[in-house]
């Protein structure tokens, strides 16, 4: 795998095959491209991120509209510590160049199916070069093979073509259609859903 894990911290916790408290982590993708954890001083960037590319972004993700101010990205950058701190799962910055690009998240993991979704966004100048397709290939990695997850899935608005071909690239199974899934603001949307099991990666990677 290109790149290095550096880890900043990381509590083991008796609660199941590998289940982690807390897990803090820098790593990197190649000599320009970055993971960081996220830290409350990154929201202005965030913030600013978000802001340029709202056109772009406000048609596939519902929570675009309710940011209007740094604030709102520092709330939201203060509950993905507090649910990574429980366990909740891990929201990583993309990091180009020393500027934030976008993020990628694991969503609440199940630690008694042992499963996790994952959820990622880039800025409008960063698309097309193949950054969030690296950082999608490391969450999934690390997610089957260090916290020795079994199940990942990857859910996306079905005219989505960018987001979704991005578990296309990674050999996910796309397992079905769930109909109208989410509210957005040109209506209700279908959802993709691709799904991608531990014995299954293994003879991917």
């Amino acid at each position: 795998m290109v790149g290095y894990i550096y880890k900043l911290a990381a509590n083991f916790a008796d609660l199941g095959k590998r289940k982690r408290d807390s897990f803090m982590f820098t790593y990197a993708l190649d000599d320009q491209i970055e993971l960081r954890p996220l830290a409350l001083q990154h929201a202005r960037p965030l913030f600013h991120l978000t802001d340029r590319s709202r056109d772009r972004l406000r048609e596939w993700l519902p929570w675009v509209d309710a940011i209007r101010e740094v604030e709102h990205t520092a709330n939201f950058v203060k509950n993905a510590i507090k649910q990574g701190a429980e366990n909740g799962g891990i929201s990583a910055g993309i990091w180009v160049d020393d500027e934030i690009a976008g993020l990628i998240s694991y969503h609440q993991i199940d630690w008694n199916n042992r499963s996790v979704s994952i959820g990622y966004w880039l800025g409008k100048e960063f698309e097309g070069k193949g950054i969030m397709t690296s950082a999608c290939r490391t969450f999934v990695d690390y997610a089957l093979m260090d916290m020795d997850l079994n199940r990942v899935e990857i859910r996306c608005a079905t005219g989505n073509h960018r987001s979704r071909a991005i578990p296309d690239r990674l050999g996910f199974v796309l397992e079905g259609i769930v109909r109208e899934a989410e509210k957005l603001p040109q209506g209700y949307v279908n959802h993709a859903v691709y799904g991608m099991i531990q014995s299954e990666w293994k003879l991917l990677r």
